[in-house]
């Protein structure tokens, strides 16, 4: 079964975390969470992120080490297609238009530049 797109925000952290170690104990991922919940309740949202798939399982030493499923590339694009699907009935010109449009889209001249080089490449390979 393929991992389900929707996380809530704690469960996103929780995979910054498993992405970043790349493997990580329930102890060790509490120790790295901002403002963290119990251990109990980390413990049950890895059992959450497993049951959708994004997450396994491996006994070390008498302890469960979990390790993301899927590359965080994989993943990127996943969440990606969920939200052009969701919120851009899968335009990314739309995306892109909502990204640029607005205060918080400020971008430098070299960031300008390399989408500028980006859409070039696209165009070029017919996408």
């Amino acid at each position: 079964m393929p991992p389900s797109p929707s996380l809530s925000r704690r469960e996103r952290q929780i995979m910054d975390i498993l992405y970043k170690l790349g493997r990580a104990t329930a102890a060790e991922v509490l120790q790295h969470l901002p403002d963290p919940p119990g251990y109990s309740a980390v413990r049950a949202m890895l059992r959450i992120l497993e049951e959708k798939g994004h997450i396994r399982h491996e006994e070390e030493n008498l302890r469960y080490v979990f390790l993301p499923v899927v590359t965080r590339e994989k993943a990127r694009r996943t969440a990606i297609r969920h939200l052009l699907e969701t919120f851009f009935e899968g335009s990314v010109e739309q995306a892109v238009a909502a990204l640029l449009d607005g205060p918080s889209a400020k971008l430098s001249s070299e960031e300008l530049a390399r989408l500028g080089m980006l859409i070039e490449k696209a165009r070029k390979k017919g996408v």
